[in-house]
């Protein structure tokens, strides 16, 4: 049996080091009761908080999807956690009495389950108690632990040598070929988005979470001025309507090429925000593409100058006092008469040109 060890300082950088010798504080390939292999990876004890371990996981499950190693469905049982937790008091340099609390399937679950047993642990220790090391289960139901059965005397799981397993030896060259097969991972993906496309780390993050997604926003940012505008567009409006219908990413009726043909449009001034919404919905639900909802429900952007002035000339006579209140000074009621124009035209009006057209008008 060889050994996987990932810690989480160093996560990404050793999933290109995957294959070790038998070690202290590594883990395995197992095979559960049903004969279906298992890949256990171990971390070192340096998680701190419970809101940590949680947050590990699912760093390690979205670098072993973007590895294509497993689908890591905790729903289906793909992705598992069993966890150990120890206290120890302040500034002892020893670790605590650890239990185990086996077969988690939610990171959610990973984080009360181990809320619960710091607590628990904790009014033991701090009554003078003994904590027992066993192993228990999480129950998710009731938010509580309980023992499964005690480990008093054992230190840890004894592993004795199978004759009928033949020694693997692998290669380095093996190992350095793999390593450079690698995919891009999460956290180097989330970087170069950052800078590459000038986001948000925090748009980055969220884009680069699922390999499909980090996909899908590449694809539909490809030649936009503003890629920041394809970042808002699919957190916002995309994973919007696939929470709401309980679709993923990979179902979006809305190719990334599609969206990226609505954005350009947006970009160009060709449609208002508003009309890209309209016609974004109807994409969702028809799947056609912008060019032909726009055409059939008559949605161009009115951007003849001679048009608007006729139209904002129509708005200042509609709206005396308002239009006196921004030649006295009060240019906020500017927005207002904008909002008028884009009444009139049922959102079909450029909005910059209507702004600049009325300040023009209005002798700003």
């Amino acid at each position: 049996i060889r050994r996987i060890g990932i810690t989480r300082a160093h996560l990404e950088e050793d999933a290109g080091k995957l294959v070790h010798f038998p070690g202290e504080g590594v883990s395995g390939v197992d095979y559960n009761r049903t004969g279906v292999p298992l890949l256990e990876i171990v971390s070192d004890p340096v998680i701190r908080s419970p809101l940590e371990a949680a947050e590990y996981l699912k760093a390690l499950r979205a670098v072993l999807r973007y590895a294509e190693v497993s689908e890591c469905d905790m729903e289906k049982g793909s992705f598992r956690c069993d966890a150990n937790i120890s206290l120890r008091r302040a500034g002892s340099e020893g670790l605590g009495t650890k239990v185990e609390i086996k077969n988690m399937n939610s990171f959610k679950g990973v984080e009360k389950a181990l809320e619960y047993e710091q607590a628990r642990q904790g009014r033991i220790l701090d009554k003078g108690g003994t904590v027992v090391q066993e192993t228990r289960l999480f129950d998710a139901d009731t938010g509580v632990t309980r023992a499964m059965r005690s480990k008093e005397e054992a230190h840890d799981y004894r592993y004795f040598p199978d004759p009928d397993l033949v020694p693997i030896r692998l290669a380095p060259e093996w190992i350095d070929r793999i390593r450079r097969s690698l995919p891009e991972l999460p956290a180097a993906r989330a970087g170069r988005f950052a800078s590459q496309y000038g986001i948000p780390e925090y748009d980055a993050l969220v884009l680069t979470a699922e390999k499909e997604l980090a996909d899908y926003f590449e694809s539909a940012a490809a030649g936009l001025e503003t890629p920041k505008t394809a970042s808002n567009w699919v957190m916002g409006e995309l994973l919007g309507k696939l929470n709401e219908s309980g679709q993923s990413i990979s179902d979006s009726p809305i190719p990334p090429e599609r969206l990226r043909a609505l954005l350009k449009l947006l970009e160009q001034g060709e449609i208002s925000g508003k009309i890209a919404k309209t016609v974004f919905a109807e994409m969702f639900e028809t799947g056609a593409d912008p060019e032909t909802v726009i055409e059939k429900r008559g949605l161009v952007q009115i951007s003849d100058e001679g048009e608007l002035t006729r139209i904002v000339d129509e708005v200042i006579a509609a709206n005396p006092g308002p239009a006196a209140e921004v030649r006295g000074g009060k240019t906020k009621a500017i927005a207002f008469l904008v909002g008028q124009a884009m009444r009139r035209t049922q959102g079909k009006a450029n909005p910059g040109e209507v702004n600049r057209i009325l300040r023009d008008q209005l002798g700003l």
